[in-house]
C-alpha cells in the first residue's frame, strides 16, 4: 500500500484512439501489464469504466476486464467507476459479479450510475426515460439476489419467482455497493441505501449525503468517498503537459460530444484547440505536473471534500512506457507527500 490512511488507485479504460491506433489485442496486454506494475507499485484498487458504441473502443465488456485483472492480480482490489446499471440485465449481472467475487477472493467493489449517453440507450433499445427506473429496481435485483435465497421481486422492469444464487459473493452480506451521482436527489439516495460514492462535487453535497445516510440508520463516518483525478507526472510541469495534453484532449472532446447530445449545458462552451488547453478551464480540471505539484493540487483537493479514496485516470493512447513512469513517480514521490 502506498499511504497508511487514504486508499490509492489507478482507472484504466482500455482505450484505442484512433490517433493512437494499435491492435486492440495489444492494447489490452498493456494494460494488464501496468495494472499488474500499479499492484507491484502498491496501490490498492484498480478502478474500471464502462461505455458503449465508442470509436476509441471505451471499455464495453466491464465484468469480462474484471475477471482478467482478477486472474492477473493478488491483493489489489477491483473497482467500477462505474457501471451503466440501466443498460444491463440485473438478474444476470447478479450472477456475473457473485462469479466475479468469487474468481477474486472477495475483492470487488461494485460502483453503479445511471448513464446519460443518447446513442448508449439507443444502442440497447432502451428509451432514456427509463435510465432512473430501471437504476433503481436494478439496485434492489442486486441487492436481493445477493441477500435473499430464494428471491422474489415484483416491479416495472423485472417479475422474479424464487430465484436461487449460487454461488454467493465471498463478501457478505454483498459486496460494497457504489453509487455515482451528480444531483441532489441521487446523492440522497445514495445516502438512504448506504452506498459509497463516487465522488462529490461540493461540500453541501456531502452534507445531504451525511444527512440521508445518518436518517436512514446508517454510520456517516463509514461512508467512503472516491475522487477521480486525470493526472500525469514527470520530472516537471512543461513535460507533463507535452506529454499528457493530446491524449487528454481526445477525452475531453469524447465526453464533451456525449454530454452535448445528453443536452447537457455544462459541455456547450466546447474543447479548446490542443494547443490553448492548458490553463483554461474545462469540464474536468487535469493534474499534470512535477511529483511536488501534483501532490499540492491532490492535497487541495482532499482538503477541501470528503475523500478516502483517489483514482489516477490514466490518459487514453498514450504510450505504455510513458504511463508506467507516472505510475512510478506517483508511486515513489506524490503518494509520500499526500496528508
Amino acid at each position: 500500500m502506498l499511504h497508511d490512511r487514504l486508499n490509492m488507485g489507478a482507472m484504466f479504460s482500455f482505450r484505442n484512439p484512433a490517433r493512437w491506433r494499435r491492435p486492440f489485442p495489444d492494447v489490452y496486454r498493456d494494460e494488464l501489464d501496468l495494472i499488474v506494475e500499479a499492484e507491484r507499485l502498491g496501490f490498492d484498487t484498480i478502478w474500471l469504466t464502462e461505455h458503449h458504441f465508442a470509436d476509441d473502443g471505451y471499455s464495453p465488456s466491464i465484468v469480462t476486464i474484471a475477471a482478467a485483472v482478477a486472474a492477473r492480480t493478488e491483493r489489489v482490489r477491483i473497482g467500477f467507476n462505474l457501471l451503466l446499471l440501466p443498460l444491463h440485465n440485473a438478474i444476470e449481472l447478479a450472477e456475473d459479479i457473485a462469479t466475479l467475487d468469487v474468481l477474486s477472493n472477495g475483492r470487488i467493489d461494485v460502483g453503479l450510475g445511471q448513464g446519460y449517453a443518447l446513442h448508449e440507450f439507443a444502442g440497447f433499445g432502451i428509451p432514456l426515460e427509463e435510465r432512473l427506473s430501471r437504476f433503481i429496481e436494478g439496485l434492489d435485483i442486486l441487492s436481493g439476489m445477493w441477500q435473499q435465497d430464494p428471491f422474489s421481486y415484483e416491479g416495472r422492469h423485472y417479475r422474479v419467482s424464487e430465484a436461487r444464487l449460487s454461488p454467493r459473493p465471498v463478501q457478505q452480506p454483498t459486496p460494497p455497493i457504489w453509487i455515482g451521482a451528480t444531483s441532489s436527489a441521487g446523492i440522497r439516495r445514495a445516502g438512504r441505501r448506504g452506498a459509497h460514492l463516487l465522488g462529490i462535487s461540493s461540500p453541501k453535497l456531502q452534507r445531504e449525503y451525511e444527512q440521508a445516510r445518518t436518517e436512514a440508520g446508517h454510520d456517516p463516518d463509514a461512508a467512503k468517498a472516491l475522487q477521480l483525478h486525470w493526472t500525469h507526472v514527470a520530472d516537471d510541469d512543461d513535460t507533463a503537459w507535452a506529454e499528457a495534453t493530446p491524449h487528454f484532449h481526445h477525452l475531453l472532446t469524447v465526453y464533451a460530444g456525449w454530454l452535448q447530445g445528453s443536452g447537457n449545458k455544462a459541455a456547450d462552451a466546447g474543447i479548446p484547440p490542443e494547443d490553448q488547453l492548458r490553463g483554461r478551464r474545462v469540464m474536468f480540471d487535469p493534474v499534470f505536473g512535477s511529483p511536488a505539484t501534483v501532490a499540492g493540487r491532490l492535497q487541495a483537493s482532499m482538503d477541501s471534500i470528503r475523500t478516502t479514496h483517489l483514482a489516477l485516470g490514466m490518459l487514453p493512447g498514450m504510450d505504455p512506457a510513458v504511463s508506467r513512469r507516472s505510475l512510478e513517480r506517483f508511486a515513489r514521490e506524490v503518494a509520500p507527500a499526500l496528508r
